[in-house]
C-alpha cells in the first residue's frame, strides 16, 4: 500500500472526544488516501449550555464553526451540537452538524431521540442531558461517551453513532458541489 502523503487538516469545535472521533471517522471514509489530522478546539457555541428547541441547536453549531474558520486555518470544520425540545408527538434529543469549508457549508440534523417527560422536564429547568442522565442512570460523564443515546438504547446506537451518521449525509454537498451549486 501506497504511503498517504495529502494530509486533511480537520478542525473540530469541540474538544469532546466523542465529536472529534466522528468527525475522523467520517473523514478517514470519504478520504481514503489522504492523512487525516484532526484536531478539536474549543469555539463557543454563543448558546446556552443546554440548547432548547431546533433554532438554538442549530445556530450553536453554526457559531462554532464560524469560530474555527476565524481563529484556525483548516481544510474543513466541523461543529455538532446536541439540543433537545417538545415536538407534537413526545420530547426528543438530537444534533445538528455543520461542515465547512472556504466555500460551502453544510448544515445535518440527526434523528431523534424520544426523551422520558420527566427527563426533559429536568433541561427546562436549565440541566444538562448529561448530567441528567448521570444522575438517573448513575454514571460519570456519559456525555463523553454513548451518551444519552446509549443509555436509552442499551447501547445499540450511541452518541458517535448518531453524529456520525448525520455527518455522512451533511458530506453531501461536498461531494457533489456541482448539483448543490446549479441553480433550478
Amino acid at each position: 500500500m501506497a504511503p498517504k502523503t495529502k494530509i486533511l487538516n480537520i478542525i473540530v469545535g469541540s474538544k469532546n472526544p466523542v465529536k472529534i472521533n466522528a468527525a475522523k471517522h467520517i473523514f478517514t471514509a470519504y478520504f481514503p488516501d489522504h492523512e487525516i489530522q484532526c484536531i478539536g478546539i474549543h469555539a463557543p457555541s454563543q448558546v446556552p449550555d443546554q440548547p432548547i428547541g431546533e433554532d438554538e441547536t442549530r445556530i450553536g453549531a453554526q457559531n462554532r464553526v464560524a469560530y474555527a474558520k476565524q481563529h484556525h486555518q483548516a481544510d474543513f470544520y466541523v461543529a455538532m451540537e446536541g439540543g433537545a425540545d417538545n415536538f407534537s408527538y413526545g420530547p426528543a434529543t438530537f444534533a445538528f452538524v455543520v461542515i465547512a469549508d472556504s466555500t460551502t457549508q453544510s448544515i445535518g440534523r440527526s434523528c431523534n431521540l424520544p426523551l422520558p417527560l420527566v427527563l426533559y422536564n429536568a433541561l427546562l429547568e436549565g440541566q444538562e442531558l448529561g448530567d441528567v442522565m448521570d444522575d438517573a442512570f448513575n454514571t460519570t460523564n456519559i456525555k463523553q461517551q454513548g451518551g444519552a443515546i446509549g443509555l436509552l438504547t442499551n447501547n445499540h446506537a450511541t452518541r458517535q453513532s448518531t453524529y456520525t451518521q448525520a455527518l455522512t449525509l451533511a458530506m453531501a454537498p461536498f461531494l457533489h458541489p456541482e448539483l448543490y451549486k446549479k441553480e433550478v
